[in-house]
């Protein structure tokens, strides 16, 4: 790690953007953080290198010196943390090690003292056709609300005291290599105080649960992954007030149709002998019925396309293509009359009938010669 240069060590290009190495920055900060990496010298080490080139890097006098003259420059110039940079890197920290840690990146708290965030997700598992077409939903969840018996605080009546680890701060301070910076209470979270004695009610979370029944509009064309907002369905905190639930969306396969994006395929199964003399057949489609036009000499895994077959684009409507793709079967089993009737085909057909004899028979030719020669060295 030591001999690498500041890009090396973020992962970026030399004419990087601010925003490009911010992003990378958060991005390596949160993988190599001592404190998903507990014990990791490794780790910690590398989080140091990714704070000091970043520190660097986000800084544009200190990047164009680092540029001309490396890190010998920089020591000459007598660089070091600027308040502007460090502020920088703190208000990073704060949104990624805050109390919203590892959930949406817009998710909401009641407030400073919430022990959840107003936002949570589910997922809700859709039928193949019922993601394509749409669907209404009926979708049972549960969400949080603040306990009657301790007014959310999770201590029996309300009593709390000051949190022995961080003194009533709300956070603790903690210290890596050369930087150091606030993190919230691992005891308190953030809060301060803690109960003196947990709530009966809630076992002192609290919170607890209650259930709803919300029915949902499903557009056509989601897709697995896609998420639907629902406003003011999330959890409730202490004024009344609900934050929104997102629901992400699991769409099962079907049995013959293959979804990519807004494109179908689907794979038809075709005779050898329909795709030697062509045939027109009917193929299934998600609306109906399609003519497939199978010309003379149609090759195995030959694709047909028909356009505005497909998905219907969740956000503009438009429809994507179905793909025909043939399988070629051939017979695994031949009658005595079948077997005669292909092998006078075959020899009405003639030279055409055995390709591999006009492509190889240079070849054999070429290599013929090769043990000539082999054989009249051996012989000398």
């Amino acid at each position: 790690m030591e001999s690498m240069d500041y890009y090396e060590i973020l992962q970026i290009r030399r004419d990087a953007s601010s925003a490009e190495i911010k992003k990378a920055y958060r991005k390596l900060a949160i993988q190599y953080h001592p404190d998903k990496n507990p014990g990791d010298k490794e780790a910690e080490e590398k989080f140091k290198h990714i704070n000091e080139a970043y520190e660097v890097l986000s800084n544009d006098e200190k990047r164009q010196i680092y540029d001309r003259y490396g890190k010998e420059g920089l020591e000459r110039q007598g660089a070091g943390f600027h308040a502007s940079s460090m502020d920088d890197i703190m208000d990073i920290f704060n949104s990624m090690f805050g109390g919203g840690f590892g959930g949406f990146g817009a998710q909401r708290s009641a407030s400073p003292s919430a022990r959840y965030p107003l936002d949570f997700e589910v997922e809700l598992r859709l039928a193949f056709d019922e993601a394509i077409f749409g669907v209404k939903k009926e979708l049972t969840v549960s969400y949080k609300v603040p306990c009657d018996a301790c007014s959310g605080t999770g201590a029996e009546k309300g009593q709390m005291q000051t949190c022995p680890t961080c003194g009533g701060q709300g956070q603790v301070v903690m210290r890596q290599g050369f930087m150091t910076f606030a993190q919230e209470c691992p005891k308190c979270h953030g809060v301060g105080q803690i109960a003196s004695k947990a709530c009966h009610t809630c076992a002192g979370r609290g919170w607890q649960t209650r259930e709803e029944t919300i029915e949902l509009e499903i557009p056509a064309g989601v897709d697995t992954g896609n998420r639907l907002r629902v406003q003011g369905r999330g959890n409730e905190d202490l004024h009344g007030r609900r934050g929104d639930l997102y629901v992400t969306f699991f769409v099962e396969e079907d049995e013959h149709f293959v979804r990519e994006g807004n494109d179908i395929y689907i794979e038809v199964p075709v005779f050898f002998t329909q795709c030697v003399l062509g045939e027109t057949i009917t193929i299934p489609s998600l609306r109906g019925e399609l003519e497939l036009n199978l010309k003379p000499g149609t090759r195995d895994r030959e694709q047909f396309v028909f356009n505005g077959e497909g998905v219907a684009d969740v956000h503009t409507g438009r429809k994507g293509r179905l793909i025909a793709q043939v399988k070629m079967i051939l017979p695994k089993k031949l009658t005595h009359d079948q077997k005669e009737l292909l092998t006078k085909l075959q020899e009405a057909f003639g030279i055409e009938s055995r390709p591999h004899q006009g492509v190889f028979e240079s070849t054999f030719k070429r290599v013929k010669k090769w043990f000539e020669r082999i054989s009249g060295e051996e012989k000398e």
